[in-house]
C-alpha cells in the first residue's frame, strides 16, 4: 500500500522539478531523496521497528495483559478494561498499533467472547484501542514527524504525547464503561488467572513482577533521553538490545534460529517507511519551490482569521487525508503544508505534531484504508461492515478527546516544559 504512495510522491516531484532551469529534473529528485534520508535522527527508526517485533514476538502481550487483569479484572466489564490498558502499554513498548492488534487482539478476544461480551465490540475496542499506543512514547512517527518539521525536539515529542494518549485511552475506557457495564467481571482458566481466590494486592503484586521487564523498557528509554544518557537514535539501540535479551534470555519465547526471519521483517519494513521519507522529502522541497504552502495558508487564512475556527477547519481535512492515507505518507505530505499555518497562529510545533498524530490514529480505525480496522476484522474473523456501528461510539469518543488536545495546549507542552524541553 505504501509503495505505489511512495512512487506517487517521486512521481510528482519529478514533474514539478523539471520546470526548474539549469538542473536535470532526476538529479534533483534523486539529491532531494538522498538528502531527505541523511539524518542520525532517522536511524531510531529501524531499531525501534526491531525492538517492537522482538516484544512482539517474544511473549509481552501476555504478561501485560495479565497484569492489567489483576489491577481492573475484578470489576464489572473488567475485560473491556483489560484491553485497553493491554493495549496502550504493548502499543507503547512495541511502538506499533498493528502489533498491538494482533498480539493483544489474538490473546484477548477469545477472553472476551468466552466471558459473554459481542464479538464485534470486542474487535472494535482492540482496534482503537491499540492507536494508543503511537501517541504514547516511544514512537516512530513522532520521530518520523520531528525530521519533517526540523528543530523538533525528538524527547519533547515524546514527552509531549503522555497526556494525549492517556487520554485517548480514558476515553475509549468510557465508553467501554457505558457499554460494556453489564458485563460481570472476568473469569479465566489460565494458572495466573485474576479470579483465583487470592487476594487483589497479591495478584497485582504478582503480575507486576512478571510484567515489570516489559515495561521497564519505557523507562530506560525515556530516561536514559531526558537525563542525557543518549540521544533518541542510541535510545532505539539499547531499546533492541533489551528487548533481545528479554525474549531470547528471559522468557525465552524466541529462538536463535528465528532471528534472520525476524530481520527480514525489519528490514522489509524500514526499506518501505524510508522509501516514503526519501520521496516525500523530495516532494517537500518540490511544494516549497512553488509557494504551495505559503498559497494554501493564505488561502485558509482569507477564509477566518479566528484560531479555533482555523484548526477545526485543519482538523477537519486531517480526519478526511486518515480515512484514506496511512499515517507515515499523511505527516510527510501534510506536515510542510500546514505546519506554516500552525505557525501563523502562533501553535508550537509540538503541539502541533500532536495534535496530527492523534488525527492520524483516528484513521487508521476508518475504512476504507484504516490499517489497523483491517488487521482487527483478520484477528477477530468478522468484516469491515460489521464493524461500523460498534466503532462510531469509539471514534466519537476519539474525537472528543481531539478537541481537548486541539484547545488545551498544555495537554501536550506541560511535561515537556516542565522537564526543561522547551521555552
Amino acid at each position: 500500500m505504501d509503495v505505489p504512495i511512495s512512487v506517487g510522491l517521486g512521481l510528482s516531484a519529478l514533474l514539478t522539478l523539471m520546470s526548474i532551469p539549469g538542473m536535470p529534473a532526476s538529479y534533483l529528485v534523486a539529491q532531494k531523496m538522498s538528502t531527505g534520508v541523511a539524518s542520525f535522527n532517522l536511524l531510531a527508526i529501524p531499531f525501534f521497528i526491531l525492538a517492537g517485533i522482538l516484544m512482539g514476538e517474544g511473549g509481552m502481550a501476555r504478561r501485560l495483559m495479565d497484569f492489567a487483569a489483576a489491577i481492573v479484572g475484578r470489576t464489572t466489564g473488567g475485560l473491556a478494561y483489560v484491553c485497553t490498558i493491554t493495549c496502550m502499554l504493548f502499543g507503547a513498548i512495541s511502538g506499533s498499533a498493528t502489533a498491538a492488534v494482533s498480539s493483544v487482539g489474538g490473546t484477548i478476544l477469545p477472553e472476551m467472547e468466552r466471558n459473554g461480551y459481542d464479538r464485534r465490540f470486542s474487535v472494535a475496542l482492540t482496534t482503537v484501542s491499540a492507536t494508543t499506543g503511537l501517541v504514547i512514547p516511544p514512537s516512530n512517527i513522532m520521530i518520523v514527524y520531528a525530521v519533517v518539521a526540523g528543530n523538533v525536539s525528538v524527547a519533547a515529542m515524546f514527552l509531549a504525547g503522555v497526556l494525549p494518549g492517556v487520554l485517548l485511552g480514558l476515553a475509549i475506557m468510557a465508553v467501554s464503561w457505558l457499554r460494556a457495564s453489564t458485563h460481570p467481571p472476568a473469569t479465566s482458566s489460565r494458572e495466573d488467572a485474576t479470579t483465583d481466590g487470592s487476594s487483589w494486592g497479591g495478584q497485582v503484586i504478582y503480575s507486576g513482577l512478571r510484567a515489570l521487564p516489559s515495561l521497564a523498557l519505557v523507562v530506560i528509554v525515556l530516561a536514559g533521553i531526558l537525563v542525557g544518557l543518549f540521544s533518541p537514535t542510541e535510545a532505539a539501540a539499547i531499546a533492541v538490545l533489551y528487548a533481545f535479551l528479554l525474549a531470547v534470555c528471559v522468557y525465552r519465547e524466541i529462538r536463535l534460529r528465528d532471528l534472520p526471519n525476524i530481520c527480514l521483517r525489519t528490514g522489509i519494513t524500514t526499506a518501505v517507511v524510508f522509501l516514503l521519507i526519501a520521496a516525500s522529502q523530495a516532494t517537500s522541497w518540490a511544494l516549497s519551490y512553488e509557494n504551495i504552502p505559503q498559497q494554501v495558508g493564505q488561502a485558509m487564512l482569507t477564509l477566518s482569521d479566528n484560531w479555533i475556527v482555523l484548526l477545526l477547519l485543519i482538523n477537519v481535512l486531517l480526519l478526511f487525508v486518515g480515512t484514506f492515507m496511512d499515517m507515515t505518507p499523511a505527516v510527510l505530505i501534510f506536515v510542510p503544508i500546514f505546519l506554516p499555518v500552525a505557525a501563523q497562529m502562533g501553535l508550537h510545533p509540538v503541539h502541533f505534531g500532536v495534535l496530527m498524530i492523534v488525527n492520524l490514529c483516528i484513521g487508521l480505525c476508518t475504512p476504507p484504508v484504516g490499517t489497523c480496522l483491517f488487521v482487527g476484522c483478520g484477528v477477530g474473523k468478522t468484516t469491515i461492515s460489521e464493524l461500523v456501528r460498534p466503532l462510531l461510539p469509539f471514534l466519537a469518543a476519539m474525537i472528543a478527546a481531539l478537541m481537548l488536545v486541539t484547545y488545551l495546549p498544555e495537554l501536550s507542552l506541560w511535561l515537556p516544559r516542565q522537564a526543561g524541553l522547551l521555552d
